[in-house]
């Protein structure tokens, strides 16, 4: 079936065609990676490969569902179907679900999201009698997670030799560990953690999984962690039928644990692995794509590739140094007004890219001062509203009895006299028995001095909860919850916290489109379940929607350079290249250069048409002026080298007031030179006019 074939470039052809044995795909930025990937299993099926036996595995949920609609246009519907095509986690999930018995865990199982984690954390620091101002919450979590991203065991993670606060983060990382345990519930990256151990521990389930899935495919392969590299490698191990897709240069995720060592040994774990590099790029101009390949060249540890345009020279680069933060985004602001009065292109054409989450409030003021509508890529998801974590929350506590996070979220929602002091002696009698706070109610009678009200108004939610689910089936769901919404009364809770009529209104919808969401799932679903729900809404919830609003509506764009990657702008300015910035003075610090230049590799790639690179002579630090310096990666693209006063990021203190008094004496030099040869001039004058 060479029909897939037309229309591809002859490297793209070979990736589809090369089916059997490893295969590495080096997709440089914009060079149809999701083609490749797609019409790639469009063909495996056309030539009799079982659609049941490829599994293709991705990062977003996004990226998963077009994966599919794309081989259904290619292929059909039925084929299309008997793939199975998700997220790393959503397949981690169906396996665990299916074999959760073997793990030693309930079927009850809730997976708690990053708010609930956060909550856990805060449990735990509780429990260990840690106040919140010695590490923050997010903080900790954070470190939690990369932990369990490279296979840190909370064991380990007490074993190993640190100082204070890595002892902190080891001891509340057990705790939390302990916390979910008691309550039921993995987290995010439990469900990688528990999936591995499962194919690890367990032969003949690994054997049923190898023996299925005889064709593997994995997309963004550069931002596999440690769990995803090694599932990858147990599944493909008897066939070695493994293709892999992905580009290291885009690799900039390492502090969330993904190891761009897996893509670059990929020929090393796969002898004789194929190599295929894709490296005509179908977005960006010549002129864009030199300034990429210039970058990139830097990197040491990388697979050499270079980009080339099927597009053309383009629009040459502008580099724009302003006085200040300030004047930078009266600049930007203001090219993008005039080329927008001019009508060269319409305001969701631009994008602002920058490397740290403080640097948008400028451009956002002067965005406001001119009327110009923009979105700010980032903002708070639907998910993490208060109505609809509340909502999902008294399900999770109805799905699964001991869901301590749940109850300690909804106990007083509304109201329900339930005091600080009862919930504190619950959870420190949980926390001495070793027993989630569910379980602490009921056993209430051997707790001292506990508010016997305030228990049974604890009881009588959890025996209404439970009584609403028994009788429930899956296809009843749309009615449980709004059941659940009157037995609660939940409509009082939103009433008490906003008093603004119209607040309370759009409130009330937040909360009331957890029934939307419920109908849309029992309606697509096969077999709907109140838990599965409950997990699909909890998958959802991973993904940064707010991308998707990206360029289009007709507004400017604003976004973190990590948030950019993977889509397209026709114009793109990239601000607040400088020392410090980009690259960032903590990642220098940390030897992440490399990680730096591909970040900024990336934000060069965004852009389609026209790309302004803007940077400042001085900015505000700590509520002082102080002078800014040109990023390294500009010399790059210029093939200088900095300049004698150039001061580095990360440069210690003494060495750069060391550079600093050599510039002063340089310069003093410079302007006494000056005045003698201005002086010698005047006299040469004053001798001739004689």
């Amino acid at each position: 079936m060479r029909k897939f074939l037309r229309g591809l470039n002859p490297e793209q052809a070979e990736a589809v065609a090369t089916v059997e044995g490893p295969l590495l795909v080096l997709a440089g930025a914009g060079t149809g990676k999701t083609r490749v990937i797609t019409v790639r299993m469009a063909h495996m099926l056309a030539n009799g490969v079982d659609p049941s036996s490829i599994l293709a595995m991705t990062f977003t949920n996004k990226a998963a569902g077009e994966m599919r609609e794309r081989v259904a246009k290619l292929v059909g519907d039925g084929p299309a179907e008997l793939l199975t095509v998700g997220t790393f986690h959503s397949y981690c999930l169906r396996l665990l679900r299916n074999h959760s018995a073997e793990i030693g865990f309930p079927k009850g199982f809730t997976i708690c999201d990053a708010a609930d984690q956060l909550t856990a954390i805060k449990g735990a620091l509780r429990e260990l009698r840690i106040p919140e101002a010695s590490i923050q919450p997010s903080a900790l979590q954070a470190r939690i997670s990369l932990m369990k991203n490279r296979l840190i065991s909370p064991e380990q993670a007490l074993a190993m030799p640190g100082d204070e606060t890595d002892d902190l983060v080891a001891r509340a990382y057990r705790r939390y560990q302990d916390h979910l345990r008691r309550s039921r519930n993995l987290d995010f990256d439990d469900l990688l953690l528990e999936a591995l151990r499962l194919l690890r521990e367990n032969a003949e389930v690994r054997e049923r999984v190898q023996d299925r899935f005889r064709y593997l495919l994995v997309d963004e392969y550069q931002d596999t962690n440690g769990p995803q590299y090694e599932m990858v490698r147990i599944i493909a191990d008897p066939q070695k039928n493994v293709c892999v897709v992905g580009d290291d240069d885009q690799s900039i995720y390492s502090w969330r644990g993904a190891d761009v060592s897996k893509i670059l040994g990929f020929e090393r774990d796969y002898p004789g692995a194929k190599v295929v590099r894709l490296e005509t790029n179908y977005r960006s101009s010549q002129e864009i794509l030199d300034a990429a390949n210039k970058i990139i060249r830097n990197n040491p540890s990388r697979h050499d590739k270079t980009l080339r345009s099927h597009l053309g020279r383009g629009e040459l680069i502008q580099a724009v140094q302003s006085p200040d933060e300030t004047v930078e985004a009266e600049y930007v602001v203001r090219d993008i007004l005039e080329r927008t009065k001019r009508r060269e292109a319409a305001l969701g054409d631009f994008a602002i890219l920058f490397r740290t989450a403080v640097q948008p409030r400028n451009f956002e003021a002067e965005l406001r001062a001119r009327n110009l509508p923009y979105v700010l890529v980032g903002g708070q998801s639907f998910f993490d509203r208060k109505e609809v974590r509340d909502v999902l929350a008294f399900l999770k506590l109805m799905a699964n009895s001991k869901d301590e996070v749940s109850l300690l979220r909804v106990i007083n929602c509304p109201p329900r006299g339930v005091g600080k002091t009862t919930i504190d002696k619950a959870l420190e009698f949980a926390t001495e028995q070793g027993i989630s706070v569910c379980d602490a109610f009921d056993r209430a009678d051997e707790i001292d001095g506990i508010n016997e009200k305030a228990v049974d108004a604890v009881q009588r939610l959890r025996g209404r909860l439970k009584a609403l689910f028994s009788g429930s089936t899956g296809r009843d769901l749309v009615p449980l919850v709004q059941q659940l919404l009157d037995t609660v009364s939940y409509r009082d809770e939103v009433n008490r916290c906003y008093p603004d009529e119209r607040t309370r209104e759009v409130r009330w919808n937040s909360a009331l489109e957890v029934l939307n969401m419920a109908e849309n799932y029992v309606r697509r679903a096969k077999q709907p379940s109140l838990r599965r729900f409950l997990n699909e809404m909890s998958l959802s919830g991973t993904d940064d929607n707010s991308k998707e609003q990206a360029g289009k509506r007709d507004a400017v764009t604003l976004m973190t350079l990590h948030a950019a990657k993977g889509l397209e702008f026709p114009r793109v300015y990239l601000v607040g290249l400088e020392e410090g910035i980009l690259p960032h003075i903590r990642s220098v610090q940390e030897d992440g250069i490399e990680e730096e230049r591909r970040l900024m590799y990336v934000g060069i790639t965004r852009a389609q048409q026209a790309l302004t690179l803007s940077y400042t002579a001085t900015r505000a630090k700590r509520g002082a002026r102080v002078p800014s310096h040109q990023s390294r990666f500009l010399y790059e693209l210029r093939g200088e080298a900095p300049p004698a006063d150039w001061i580095a990021a990360g440069t210690p203190r003494e060495e750069a007031e060391r550079i600093r008094e050599a510039a002063r004496k340089a310069e003093k030099a410079q302007r006494k030179k000056a005045g003698k040869k201005a002086s010698r001039k005047t006299s040469s004058r004053r001798r001739a006019a004689r």
